[in-house]
Protein backbone atom coordinates (compact mmCIF):
# COMPACT_ATOMS: atom_id res chain seq x y z
CA UNK A 1 0.00 0.00 0.00
CA UNK A 2 2.92 2.37 0.65
CA UNK A 3 3.98 2.06 -2.98
CA UNK A 4 0.49 3.11 -4.06
CA UNK A 5 0.70 6.28 -1.98
CA UNK A 6 -2.58 5.50 -0.19
CA UNK A 7 -3.68 7.56 2.80
CA UNK A 8 -4.11 6.07 6.22
CA UNK A 9 -7.64 6.01 7.66
CA UNK A 10 -6.76 9.04 9.78
CA UNK A 11 -5.34 10.94 6.79
CA UNK A 12 -8.49 10.10 4.82
CA UNK A 13 -10.70 11.39 7.63
CA UNK A 14 -8.75 14.68 7.68
CA UNK A 15 -8.58 15.12 3.88
CA UNK A 16 -10.68 17.76 2.13
CA UNK A 17 -13.71 16.03 0.64
CA UNK A 18 -15.72 16.63 -2.48
CA UNK A 19 -18.92 18.38 -1.28
CA UNK A 20 -21.13 15.54 -2.50
CA UNK A 21 -23.38 13.32 -0.39
CA UNK A 22 -24.97 10.06 -1.51
CA UNK A 23 -28.44 9.35 -0.15
CA UNK A 24 -29.40 5.68 -0.19
CA UNK A 25 -33.20 5.34 -0.30
CA UNK A 26 -34.44 1.89 0.82
CA UNK A 27 -31.75 -0.09 -0.99
CA UNK A 28 -32.27 -3.62 0.30
CA UNK A 29 -29.00 -5.32 -0.69
CA UNK A 30 -26.19 -5.12 1.84
CA UNK A 31 -23.76 -5.76 -1.04
CA UNK A 32 -25.08 -2.80 -3.04
CA UNK A 33 -24.76 -0.52 -0.01
CA UNK A 34 -21.23 -1.80 0.66
CA UNK A 35 -20.30 -1.16 -2.94
CA UNK A 36 -21.61 2.41 -2.70
CA UNK A 37 -19.39 2.93 0.36
CA UNK A 38 -16.39 1.73 -1.62
CA UNK A 39 -17.23 4.11 -4.47
CA UNK A 40 -17.68 7.00 -2.00
CA UNK A 41 -14.23 6.28 -0.58
CA UNK A 42 -12.66 6.09 -4.06
CA UNK A 43 -14.02 9.50 -5.03
CA UNK A 44 -13.47 11.16 -1.62
CA UNK A 45 -17.09 12.23 -1.23
CA UNK A 46 -18.28 13.91 1.92
CA UNK A 47 -20.54 11.15 3.20
CA UNK A 48 -23.52 8.86 2.87
CA UNK A 49 -27.06 9.11 4.25
CA UNK A 50 -28.46 5.63 4.73
CA UNK A 51 -32.25 5.79 4.76
CA UNK A 52 -35.17 3.58 5.64
CA UNK A 53 -34.48 -0.12 5.68
CA UNK A 54 -31.15 0.11 3.86
CA UNK A 55 -28.55 -1.88 5.82
CA UNK A 56 -25.98 0.06 7.84
CA UNK A 57 -22.28 -0.76 8.29
CA UNK A 58 -23.04 -2.77 11.43
CA UNK A 59 -24.30 -5.52 9.11
CA UNK A 60 -21.52 -8.12 9.10
CA UNK A 61 -21.83 -8.96 5.38
CA UNK A 62 -21.18 -5.37 4.28
CA UNK A 63 -17.44 -5.89 4.74
CA UNK A 64 -17.43 -8.21 1.69
CA UNK A 65 -18.02 -5.36 -0.73
CA UNK A 66 -17.09 -2.25 1.30
CA UNK A 67 -13.55 -3.54 1.92
CA UNK A 68 -12.95 -1.12 4.80
CA UNK A 69 -14.72 1.91 3.30
CA UNK A 70 -17.21 1.88 6.19
CA UNK A 71 -14.25 2.96 8.36
CA UNK A 72 -13.32 5.89 6.13
CA UNK A 73 -16.59 7.31 4.78
CA UNK A 74 -18.79 9.26 7.19
CA UNK A 75 -22.40 8.10 7.31
CA UNK A 76 -25.62 8.74 9.17
CA UNK A 77 -28.92 6.85 9.24
CA UNK A 78 -32.27 8.57 8.69
CA UNK A 79 -35.69 6.96 9.17
CA UNK A 80 -36.58 8.08 5.63
CA UNK A 81 -34.92 9.65 2.61
CA UNK A 82 -37.41 12.50 2.91
CA UNK A 83 -35.92 13.36 6.32
CA UNK A 84 -32.42 13.37 4.81
CA UNK A 85 -33.47 15.51 1.83
CA UNK A 86 -35.17 18.10 4.03
CA UNK A 87 -32.20 18.37 6.39
CA UNK A 88 -29.64 18.58 3.60
CA UNK A 89 -31.61 21.28 1.78
CA UNK A 90 -31.65 23.29 5.03
CA UNK A 91 -27.85 22.94 5.07
CA UNK A 92 -27.55 24.39 1.58
CA UNK A 93 -27.31 21.24 -0.53
CA UNK A 94 -28.99 20.98 -3.90
CA UNK A 95 -30.56 17.53 -3.94
CA UNK A 96 -31.10 15.51 -7.10
CA UNK A 97 -32.77 12.13 -7.47
CA UNK A 98 -31.04 9.75 -9.85
CA UNK A 99 -34.13 8.65 -11.73
CA UNK A 100 -35.70 8.40 -15.15
CA UNK A 101 -38.46 10.97 -14.90
CA UNK A 102 -40.27 13.62 -16.88
CA UNK A 103 -38.05 16.69 -17.05
CA UNK A 104 -34.91 14.94 -15.82
CA UNK A 105 -31.49 16.30 -16.81
CA UNK A 106 -29.32 13.89 -18.75
CA UNK A 107 -26.12 13.25 -16.78
CA UNK A 108 -23.80 14.44 -19.55
CA UNK A 109 -25.65 17.81 -19.57
CA UNK A 110 -25.65 18.26 -15.78
CA UNK A 111 -23.14 20.88 -14.61
CA UNK A 112 -22.05 20.15 -11.04
CA UNK A 113 -20.11 23.42 -11.07
CA UNK A 114 -23.39 25.31 -10.80
CA UNK A 115 -23.76 24.04 -7.21
CA UNK A 116 -21.46 24.40 -4.23
CA UNK A 117 -22.87 21.34 -2.44
CA UNK A 118 -24.76 18.45 -4.03
CA UNK A 119 -26.61 15.43 -2.69
CA UNK A 120 -27.76 12.64 -4.99
CA UNK A 121 -30.40 10.06 -4.16
CA UNK A 122 -30.07 6.43 -5.23
CA UNK A 123 -33.28 4.42 -4.91
CA UNK A 124 -34.51 0.93 -4.29
CA UNK A 125 -33.38 -1.75 -6.73
CA UNK A 126 -36.92 -2.37 -8.02
CA UNK A 127 -39.00 0.71 -7.18
CA UNK A 128 -36.38 3.44 -7.64
CA UNK A 129 -36.56 6.69 -5.68
CA UNK A 130 -39.87 7.21 -3.89
CA UNK A 131 -42.16 9.76 -5.58
CA UNK A 132 -42.46 11.94 -2.48
CA UNK A 133 -38.66 12.09 -2.29
CA UNK A 134 -38.44 13.06 -5.97
CA UNK A 135 -40.98 15.83 -5.35
CA UNK A 136 -38.93 17.16 -2.41
CA UNK A 137 -35.70 17.19 -4.42
CA UNK A 138 -34.43 20.00 -6.65
CA UNK A 139 -34.74 17.80 -9.74
CA UNK A 140 -33.76 14.52 -11.34
CA UNK A 141 -30.63 13.45 -13.13
CA UNK A 142 -30.91 10.59 -15.61
CA UNK A 143 -28.12 8.31 -16.78
CA UNK A 144 -28.39 7.93 -20.56
CA UNK A 145 -29.21 4.34 -21.52
CA UNK A 146 -28.41 3.44 -25.10
CA UNK A 147 -29.07 -0.29 -25.17
CA UNK A 148 -32.10 -2.54 -24.76
CA UNK A 149 -32.10 -2.39 -20.96
CA UNK A 150 -33.23 0.81 -19.32
CA UNK A 151 -31.83 0.39 -15.85
CA UNK A 152 -28.54 -0.16 -14.07
CA UNK A 153 -27.77 -1.86 -10.79
CA UNK A 154 -27.87 0.80 -8.06
CA UNK A 155 -24.22 0.29 -7.16
CA UNK A 156 -23.21 0.68 -10.82
CA UNK A 157 -25.41 3.79 -11.16
CA UNK A 158 -23.76 5.30 -8.09
CA UNK A 159 -20.32 4.72 -9.60
CA UNK A 160 -21.30 6.38 -12.88
CA UNK A 161 -22.95 9.40 -11.25
CA UNK A 162 -20.44 9.99 -8.45
CA UNK A 163 -17.52 9.78 -10.88
CA UNK A 164 -19.16 12.25 -13.28
CA UNK A 165 -19.76 14.75 -10.46
CA UNK A 166 -16.22 14.39 -9.13
CA UNK A 167 -14.72 14.49 -12.63
CA UNK A 168 -16.38 17.84 -13.28
CA UNK A 169 -14.92 19.24 -10.04
CA UNK A 170 -11.45 17.95 -10.98
CA UNK A 171 -11.64 19.54 -14.43
CA UNK A 172 -12.91 22.85 -13.00
CA UNK A 173 -10.17 22.98 -10.36
CA UNK A 174 -7.51 22.59 -13.07
CA UNK A 175 -8.87 25.43 -15.21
Amino acid sequence: MDELGRMSVEEFKQAAKNPIIAIIDNVRSVYNVGSIFRTADAFLIEGICICGYSPTPEHKQMAKTALGATDTVDWVHYPSALDAVNELKQKGYHVFAIEQAQGSISLEKFNAGNYEKIAVIFGNEVEGVQQQVIEASNGCIEIPQLGMKHSLNVSVASGVVLWKLVEQRIVQSKS
